[in-house]
């Protein structure tokens, strides 16, 4: 008979041996001692036809992109192995939205991250939260004075054409993020506003990767 992800407890590999964190019971990923630091990114989409050397991948595009990712997990070690580490996957937090949904975005990304530390891949926490409801369990799973990512992309949009709810999201819970992990290192893809992150650029050193969509229109700005 065939399986589903429900016959295989949606997932349970992934998190055997984690230890969880808060009322969401989210997998706590480890804290290497030696941080590895990248030196560019690039899409998990584009594993297969780019060098791997200095390369993390990224999972900071459409979620179907790296759905297979998180569902089917254990297929895609042996490739990651060749890269210097990947940042976890981004899945999409709703803001307003349920709950119970927002929460399993957060564990997926913790327990896949969590699975593949385990298989010797430098995996990055990556954070993201919605609004202030969310800040009660989008930051468990994430070991302090570590490294984590996040992603500017979508909610401070490299155009006129932003999104003034999702960037106020974002201002407001960067600080929230930053006194409750207190990073050593923050990887921030795509843009980073003075306005935002200027007051905040003392309590860790920020690590900066341009979106392939902020170079698109920085290129057009310079045409």
């Amino acid at each position: 008979m065939r399986k589903t992800k429900m016959d295989d407890d949606f997932q349970g590999y992934l998190v055997e041996g984690a230890i969880f964190d808060g009322a969401a019971d989210i997998p706590c990923m480890l804290s290497f001692k030696n941080i590895i630091v990248p030196r560019a990114l690039a899409p998990f989409t584009a594993r297969k036809r780019i060098k791997s050397e200095g390369v993390f991948l990224h999972c900071f595009i459409h979620d179907f992109q790296f759905s297979r990712l998180i569902t089917e997990t254990k297929i895609f070690i042996d490739e990651l192995t060749h890269f210097d580490g990947i940042i976890c996957p981004d899945p999409t937090i709703t803001v307003g939205g349920s709950r119970t949904i927002n929460q399993a975005q957060v564990y997926f990304s913790r327990a896949v991250g969590f699975y593949l530390q385990k298989h010797g891949i430098f995996a990055v926490p990556c954070v993201r939260w919605g609004d202030s409801s969310t800040y009660d369990y989008c930051f468990l799973g994430v070991p302090k004075n570590y490294i984590v990512a996040i992603s500017t992309h979508g909610c401070i949009a490299p155009c006129k054409q932003n999104n003034n709810l999702l960037r106020k999201v974002f201002a407001d819970g960067l600080p929230v993020m930053l006194r409750t992990l207190k990073p050593r290192i923050v990887i921030v893809y795509g843009r980073m506003p003075d306005d935002i992150f200027e007051p905040y650029k003392s309590m860790a050193t920020f690590i900066n990767f341009s979106s392939d969509l902020q170079k698109y229109f920085d290129e057009k700005e310079g045409d």
